[in-house]
């Protein structure tokens, strides 16, 4: 059976999400971008530098934000964040879709394991002894849950997920497909010829509302459990080591490396590729740009670069040989002030050289 796509009014989606509705009403078919929309979309503008680009824009209605109410005459929702707007009106468009219930034949699930009523369970699903799933959950083809997991309600694993034995997860919780949890940590400790395996006896524990992306890992704890608050969001290919604890709606873009034991405050944002050495605390509401290596404790909020802006190779190799002789130039310096020092010391006879 197709299913049919939801189609709103302006005036309905300010029932739902609020706003307020000015010029005549429209009915929504989709959101889209001022470059792509057509006659029948509904675009959006989040501030006065992009009112330029709406005359070229075909689309029926706009989001506009508060502050530039009347910046068209199309039909229009003034809102106090027309992104947020735009984000809540997609959803609304495009509602997941949800699987039957029930267990393909197959999966592979322990007589132990519990499914609340509403559980989607896919093909090639393995499910291990003693794991609870909640009410409503999706478990896509080819998911591996390991033994003794909790997986709250509502949750979503994408194809091809691992999850690991002892992991506990809220509710809500959506997991992008190849993402790995509860994976052992890098754990070894130098035997003085070999290492020697440190047991990785931890677990992840995973809050309410969490995303984790497709392809990233997460490593159970050595002794004490990794720890996802609720709300965070992790973005493909990211990797979070043992011990680490990532505080509530914290956000971390593609390729961000967290190594051990370090704790991450809530609120904070992390470009793509930062790098957050181990054994360290960031605190709340930290903002580190894209590329940056932390390599010390951050005590305070605000937003960290720890970066260079693009150059021409000539003009880098210049600046790297310069930067190679900074000690060297650094103890000259010192020379010079203390020479600087002891002829200011000198008595001052009042003759002239």
């Amino acid at each position: 059976m197709v299913s049919v796509k939801p189609m709103y009014t302006l005036s309905e989606l300010v029932e739902q999400l609020g706003g307020e509705v000015r010029g005549e009403d429209f009915r929504v078919e989709r959101v889209a971008s001022l470059e792509s929309a057509t006659a029948q979309d509904l675009a959006f503008i989040t501030g006065a530098k992009y009112v330029s680009k709406l005359t070229a824009c075909p689309a029926g209605a706009l989001i506009v934000p508060a502050t530039l109410p009347d910046c068209d005459t199309r039909p229009r929702i003034v809102a106090k964040d027309p992104y947020l707007y735009f984000a809540q009106v997609a959803a609304l468009l495009n509602p997941v879709t949800v699987p039957p219930a029930g267990i393909h034949a197959s999966a592979v699930v322990d007589a132990s394991a519990i499914l609340a009523k509403g559980v989607s369970i896919g093909p090639q699903v393995v499910i291990g002894a003693n794991v609870r799933i909640g009410e409503g959950s999706v478990i896509h083809p080819g998911v591996v849950i390991g033994e003794g997991v909790v997986i709250g309600e509502d949750c979503i694993l994408h194809p091809n997920v691992s999850i690991m034995h002892g992991t506990i997860m809220g509710n809500r919780v959506i997991i992008h497909p190849n993402a790995v949890i509860g994976s052992d940590g890098f754990g070894n400790a130098w035997a003085g010829d070999h290492w020697e395996k440190i047991p990785q006896v931890g677990c992840v524990r995973i809050g309410n509302d969490v995303e984790i992306g497709a392809s990233t890992t997460i490593d159970r704890g050595t002794l004490d459990d990794t720890v996802i608050e609720e709300g965070v969001r992790l973005d493909n290919q990211i990797q979070i080591a043992h011990n680490v604890h990532i505080g509530k709606h914290t956000a971390m873009a593609g390729c961000v490396g967290v190594a051990g034991s370090t704790r991450i405050g809530a609120y904070c944002t992390f470009g793509g590729s930062a790098m957050i050495l181990g054994h360290l605390d960031i605190a709340d509401r930290v903002n580190v740009m894209a590329g940056t290596l932390v390599g010390k404790s951050i005590r305070k909020p605000g937003t960290y670069t720890g970066w260079y802006p693009v150059q021409p190779h000539e003009d880098w190799l210049k600046n790297a040989s310069h930067l190679r002789h900074m000690d060297a130039l650094a103890t000259r310096l010192k020379e010079l002030e203390k020479k600087v020092a002891a002829f200011e010391r000198l008595p001052n006879t009042g003759e002239s050289a």
